[in-house]
Parts: structure tokens; sequence; C-alpha cells
């Protein structure tokens, strides 16, 4: 059962879930934020916050009973490998965590959701709340979870510079076109996230493929961000306008096949070897490998080793030695050169032409 919502209590409907059979959660559990009376805009208009009903909880012993449940059931059928990604304000994510590593959740890392574009404090009576915290977490210490960490980087980069990715994420709170609305045009919910940012967490901890779970689904933006990403999906939300709303939203959707979908840009190249790049004429026995200032080092041997001061040694013992380092050994592809054309051509670009052929074959 995947690609589908169920109007549903979350604990429940999860209890019915097979045993560790999910890739990935994201939770975004309601936050207990126990406001009190009408909040105005200083020019005077109520301000609609997190006032729903479904946020309201009898005792701080309510709300830790409800999230002690559905945090056991997520660690029930959360794979051995998968992760789990809770996002929550000041008012729970603290009461969230701790419940969390009593489970024997292990943490990954903490996320702070910088807002771009906050709620301002309307009364001026404390520092505007312009973030919100996510826990990633797998189930102990010894799950291996997946993670893109170039695939991250790729959607770090900014001017063609990939830097890695830190743990301060830059999303304007929902707003215009993106924030979706009900018959009368108001906001239809109104905690709805970012699509880029479920996007984004989505692309670096699963793949093309993986079963994603939501047990507080909202507007389906979980379920959006899956199905844009070839990922399957099951949403799990109580409010049954929220379900009709977010099927319409996820049918509007399809998967958008991509780098970043697929993760390409951590996937290991082909294994080749030094025999197989000789045999396939790519490289030829006793051919001189030089360094970048043009200086003969080394000839190549028919097994892919080099003659050096007499000996046969492999590539990489031969790129220390001659460099005279301290190192033993060091990649001879990130060292050599050889004569192409009368110029000197890099051994590692050989090589990517070599596993290109292979690939197109």
């Amino acid at each position: 059962m995947y690609d589908t919502i169920i109007n549903g209590n979350s604990i429940f409907e999860m209890s019915k879930l097979e045993a560790e059979s999910i890739d990935l959660i994201f939770a975004d559990p309601p936050y207990y934020m126990r406001t009190e009376g009408v909040l105005n805009r200083v020019e005077g208009t109520k301000f609609n916050g997190c006032n729903d009903d479904w946020d309201k909880f009898d005792s701080l012993e309510d709300y830790e009973n409800f999230t002690s449940q559905w945090l056991s059931q997520c660690k029930r059928i959360l794979k051995p490998n998968g992760s789990i990604w809770v996002i929550g304000s000041m008012q729970c994510i603290y009461t969230i965590g701790a419940l969390m590593q009593k489970l024997g959740f292990w943490f990954i890392n903490d996320v702070v959701w910088h807002k771009t574009n906050p709620t301002p404090n309307f009364m001026g009576s404390r520092l505007n709340n312009s973030h919100e915290t996510l826990i990633w977490a797998v189930k102990n210490k010894n799950s291996k979870l997946t993670f893109h960490y170039k695939t991250a980087k790729e959607l770090n980069s900014e001017n063609d510079v990939k830097k890695q990715m830190g743990s301060v994420w830059n999303f304007p709170v929902c707003s215009g076109n993106e924030r979706l609305k009900d018959s009368d045009g108001n906001k239809l919910h109104n905690t709805q996230k970012p699509l880029k940012m479920l996007e984004r967490i989505i692309a670096i901890s699963s793949n093309i493929g993986d079963l994603v779970l939501d047990p507080f689904a909202g507007t389906m933006t979980t379920g959006a961000a899956a199905k844009k990403l070839g990922r399957k999906f099951i949403m799990i939300e109580a409010d049954k306008k929220y379900c009709e709303y977010g099927k319409l939203r996820l049918d509007s959707i399809q998967f958008e096949d991509s780098n970043i979908a697929r993760a390409e840009f951590d996937k290991k190249p082909l294994r080749v070897t030094m025999p197989e790049m000789i045999s396939a004429g790519f490289f030829k026995v006793g051919e001189w490998f030089l360094f970048k200032d043009g200086r003969k080092i080394a000839q190549l041997s028919a097994d892919g080793k080099l003659s050096f001061n007499g000996k046969i040694i492999d590539m990489h013992t031969c790129a220390a030695s001659a460099k005279g380092l301290k190192a033993k050994r060091i990649n001879g592809f990130d060292v050599w050169y050889v004569i192409r054309d009368n110029q000197l051509v890099s051994i590692s670009s050989i090589r990517e032409n070599f596993r290109e052929k292979l690939n197109l074959s």
C-alpha cells in the first residue's frame, strides 16, 4: 500500500503498517502552542496563527503521552537503516527530542529552518520567532542511513560554487501561490511547510523508489515532494478537509526525472582496471608516464604497473616514491599524465573516457 492518503488517526493507522517497512519519515506534529486570547496585528486586524483544535492538549503530560505513542509507532515501522525528520517550534521540539532519545533514536543533526519572511512579533515584547528546528535521526547508533552528500552540495551551490550543506537552512514561510487556499480564498492550513524544504530533505536522505511516510500530512507537502522526486508515499491525516484538498494537489504533481532525484552525483563511478584499459587500446605498454611538468618518470608494463628505477610497482606507490613523499601511496590518477597528439593528457581523463564508452555500450 503506497501512493495513498489515509484519512484517520496517525497512531492507529501507523499501528496497522508492517514493521520496518518505511524508508523515510517526515513528521510535522502538533506544536502544542498553548496560545490564549486574541492576537492583533499592529494595524488592529486579527492574526490567525496556530489556534486549531488539533493543536490543543489538556496538559503537558497529555502531550508527552501523545508524542511517545506516535514516536513509538514511527520507530516500529522505520527500516533498520531508515531515518526520520521531525520539525517543531520552541514550544515542543525539546519535549519531542527528549522523548526520541528516551525511545532510543540516534540523532544525526538538528537543523535550523531560518524563515526569511517570519511573522513579526506584533507586541514587540520579545525577540521575533524567526526559526523552527528539525531533528534528523535514525533508529539506533548502528543504523547505516542514506545520505547523499554530493547531492546536498549540488543543492547548496551558488554561482557554480558547491559548498558542503550546513545545518542552517533559509526558506521563506509559505505565501502567495504556494499557500493552499480553501473555497473561500482563506489559507487552508496554518502551518503549511515550504515545498523546497521537503524536496531537500527527501532528495538527500532517500533514494528513488523509497517509501516515505508523513503521519501528520496536512496539505500533503511531503507527498508532493516525494512524488516529484520519484519516491512512493503514504500520507496520514486526521482532517478530512485537508485530505480532500491534498488529493487534488497530489493529482497535479508529476515525477520530474533529474540528477537530483536519482542522486547521480553520489553514485560511485564504474570500477575499471589499467589492464582493461590497455586491452581496449586506451593505454599502450611501454609508454611513458609523466609528471604535469612534462618529466618522464616511469613506463607502463603489461600488467598495468609501472617500471621505475629498475622495479615494477603499482602506479600509486610509484607516484609517492617518485615525488619523494613520506606517504607510501597517493592516488596515481591525480598525478600521472601521458602524451596524446603531442599534448599532456591526464590519465584520469582517459579513464573517464573509457568509463563513458562502457556506459554507452
